[in-house]
């Protein structure tokens, strides 16, 4: 039988173990920033794994670009504090 290829979540795993020691020098409230980047990345991991990214830092970073465009389109929608002007 033939070997398989990791998906993106194993890779975007590796990813994240590949920048523990970045993680580990960030404050602690940074350190949860950090994770949230891998878990929005990982919400869109079977779209980005449709592209098959050769390299998977490419695929994260659009990834996170994305979920981080859905944010800001629903703050825009719904402003915090209710009102439409910034």
């Amino acid at each position: 039988m033939g070997r398989t290829n990791p998906t993106l979540r194993d890779r975007f795993d590796r990813l994240e173990r590949e920048y523990r020691p970045f993680r580990r020098s960030l404050r602690r409230r940074q350190q949860a920033d950090f994770d949230r980047l891998f878990e929005r990345a990982r919400g869109h991991a079977d779209a980005a794994s449709q592209q098959n990214p050769p390299d998977a830092w490419r695929a994260f970073v659009v990834a996170v670009l994305l979920a981080h465009e859905r944010e800001l389109g629903r703050l825009a929608e719904d402003p915090p504090d209710g009102r439409d002007e910034p």
